[in-house]
């Protein structure tokens, strides 16, 4: 899987997502540009989500430290490496700032909770009708 991380050359983002797979998730932890993007956004209180592997770069660039944290189980040893984060085995966790995710299975929930931060409840509501999900 390849991923194209195409950036303005400095936000503001209305959000900064990072997606899963163990590789996808090492490269965003390895990269400088993703750091500064994350420590950017964060040091503006924008909204800053990530799904399956993908919390794994937040540890990696000391991002959202104290925050309540889920990711992908496979990831949960590596993400509580330090005591940095709190963790929760929900599907999706929002935390301030911050919404985490478990992986492809709960990507819908993740996406609606992301619009639900940027547009509220009721646009999440509309979104999410027509998809045929459970409540």
């Amino acid at each position: 899987m390849c991923c194209v991380l195409v950036l303005r050359p400095q936000g503001p983002y209305d959000v900064v997502v990072l997606p899963g797979g163990n590789l996808g998730a090492q490269n965003l932890s390895e990269s400088s540009v993703v750091k500064e993007v994350l420590k950017d956004q964060e040091s503006r209180k924008g909204l800053i989500a990530a799904i399956c592997a993908g919390p794994t770069a937040l540890l990696a660039h000391g991002i959202a430290y104290g925050s309540t944290v889920t990711t992908h189980p496979l990831a949960k040893d590596k993400m509580m490496n330090g005591d940095h984060y709190k963790y929760s085995e929900a599907r999706v966790q929002k935390d301030g700032n911050l919404i985490t995710s478990r992986g492809p299975g709960t990507s819908f929930e993740f996406a609606l909770a992301i619009v639900e931060a940027l547009l509220g409840a009721d646009v999440a509501a509309q979104v999410k009708a027509p998809l045929v999900m459970k409540d």
